[in-house]
């Protein structure tokens, strides 16, 4: 079980997770890795990520939110500067990178967690749709309705995930031109 504490920046819970952000970097600790494992690497004690966290799981879903929210601010600001399909096509670039990748796993590790149990992942599953929020937001600055924008923002991000998907799964499958067809789907 996941305990979702809502505190301010700089409470307890938010010190701990910069300490697991600072101590794993990129690469979220993988499924297999201990509480004790853990904590011994942020230099912290297993009952506190038990306390603010509630299990590994929790653990991997705190960091995958905070590095996802860091890499949409990143996002949002080439957003502003491009067009729909620049923005895909750095969606991808960010996510596909090879030292991403472990950030991949966990994070579709979460989400299988998650559809069983999503009670226990509420904010991950609500942190989900801010790509699509911004990619909805681009489409309809580029002239799409409402609705429509939503839509394809929708397939779009579908459509990411299943490539990010297929390239764990099976390294270097995606067609080189995914992005490209992926795009074609909005004309």
């Amino acid at each position: 079980m996941i305990l979702s504490t809502s505190e301010p920046k700089g409470g307890a819970r938010e010190r701990l997770l910069t300490r697991l952000l600072d101590a794993f970097g990129e690469a979220p600790p993988p499924p297999e890795m201990s509480l004790r494992e853990i904590a011994a690497r942020a230099e912290t004690t297993h009952a506190l990520l038990r306390y603010h966290f509630g299990s590994l799981p929790g653990v991997l879903a705190a960091m995958l939110k905070a590095q996802r929210t860091r890499d949409n601010e990143a996002l949002l600001q080439a957003a502003e500067q491009g067009a729909f399909d620049d923005f895909v096509a750095a969606i991808w670039r960010t996510y596909s990178r090879p030292e991403h990748l472990s950030r991949a796993r966990a994070f579709f590790y979460v989400a299988g967690l998650a559809a069983y149990s999503p009670e226990d992942f509420h904010e991950f599953v609500e942190s989900l749709g801010d790509l699509a929020l911004m990619l909805s937001s681009l489409a309809e600055r580029e002239g799409l309705g409402t609705q429509e924008a939503r839509d394809v923002a929708t397939v779009t991000i579908a459509a990411l995930r299943g490539l990010l998907l297929q390239e764990i799964l099976t390294p270097g499958t995606p067609p080189e031109d995914a992005i490209a067809l992926i795009l074609r789907i909005r004309r």
